[in-house]
C-alpha cells in the first residue's frame, strides 16, 4: 500500500488495475477498507500488511454492487461492511449472478463474501464510522446504489467505478435514464471538486486536483459523444474487447 494522503493508503491490483483504499482512523489504530482486493492472495496479503502496521479493521464499504467490489476474506475479520441501501439490496438480489461473473473472470476467486453487506439508512450522507469523518456521495450513474466517499479532512475522493484514467464512463444501460443518471453524477463531482485534493478511481491511477478536473471534463465530453457515436476518447485506444463492447452498446443505445 502507498500512502497518498495523511492516513489514506491505496493498493493497485493486477486485475483491471483495481484499487483498494484504506482509511486510517484518527487514533492510528483502526482502519476502514473500501473495496478490498480481488484475489484471495491479494486480500490476505492486505490483511497481513494492515496487521503489521498495528491496524485493526473496524469498518468497510462497498462502493457498488458489482462482484469485484464486494469480495471479502475471513482474514479481514468481521467488521461491519456497509453499502448504500440500494446497493445492499442489489448485492443480495444478484449474489448468484455476481458469483458466476466472478468465477468466469477469475477461476478460484473466493465469492463467499458476496451479498453480505449492511445497508446504510436511506439518505445517509456521513458514514457511521466514528474514527474519521467520511461523506457518502450516492448517485446512480454506473450501478444501482453506487456511492463515492469523500475523506473530508484529507480531501480524498474515493470514486468507485467513476473518474478513471483507464476506463471511459460505463453507464448502467439497464437503467431507465442512464445518460441522465451519469450527467447528474458528473454534476455532483463538479460541485465537490473544490474540496478534493486527490481522486482514487476504482480502476486506474490516483490523480491530483487538476487531474480530477481533467477527468470530469473528459467524462462530460465522452457522455456528449455517445449521441453522435464520434468519440475520440483516448481511453478507447487499444481498449480490451469487453470495454470496446460496452462502448459500442452505449453508442447503439443513444443513437436509436
Amino acid at each position: 500500500m502507498i500512502e497518498v494522503a495523511p492516513g489514506v493508503l491505496v493498493a493497485t491490483h493486477a486485475f483491471c488495475a483495481t484499487t483498494t483504499t484504506v482509511v486510517v482512523g484518527a487514533d492510528g489504530r483502526e482502519c476502514l477498507i473500501v473495496d478490498p482486493g480481488v484475489t484471495s492472495v491479494e486480500i490476505d496479503t492486505l490483511a497481513t500488511e494492515l496487521a503489521s502496521r498495528g491496524l485493526t479493521v473496524t469498518g468497510a464499504f462497498s462502493t457498488h454492487p458489482h462482484w469485484d467490489h464486494l469480495l471479502w476474506r475471513p482474514s479481514l475479520g468481521d467488521a461491519p461492511r456497509w453499502a448504500t441501501a440500494h446497493g445492499a439490496q442489489r448485492a443480495e438480489a444478484v449474489e448468484d449472478e455476481n458469483a458466476r461473473k466472478a468465477e468466469g473472470s477469475l477461476p478460484g476467486v473466493d465469492t463467499s463474501g458476496l451479498g453480505r453487506v449492511s445497508p446504510l439508512a436511506p439518505g445517509v450522507t456521513v458514514l457511521p464510522w466514528a474514527a474519521r469523518s467520511i461523506r457518502v456521495l450516492e448517485h446512480r450513474a454506473h450501478a444501482v446504489g453506487h456511492a463515492a466517499l469523500l475523506v473530508e479532512d484529507a480531501g480524498v475522493l474515493v470514486a468507485g467505478d467513476m473518474l478513471s484514467d483507464v476506463e471511459p464512463p460505463l453507464l448502467d444501460l439497464d437503467a431507465t435514464d442512464p445518460w441522465g443518471d451519469y450527467a447528474e453524477a458528473i454534476a455532483m463531482f463538479t460541485a465537490v471538486a473544490r474540496e478534493v485534493s486527490l481522486v482514487v478511481p476504482g480502476h486506474g491511477e490516483v490523480g491530483d486536483h487538476d487531474e480530477l478536473v481533467r477527468r470530469i471534463m473528459a467524462d462530460r465530453l465522452y457522455l456528449d459523444s455517445l449521441r453522435t457515436g464520434a468519440s475520440t476518447d483516448p481511453r478507447l485506444v487499444g481498449a480490451a474487447d469487453w470495454l470496446r463492447a460496452e462502448h459500442d452498446a452505449a453508442v447503439a443505445r443513444f443513437r436509436t
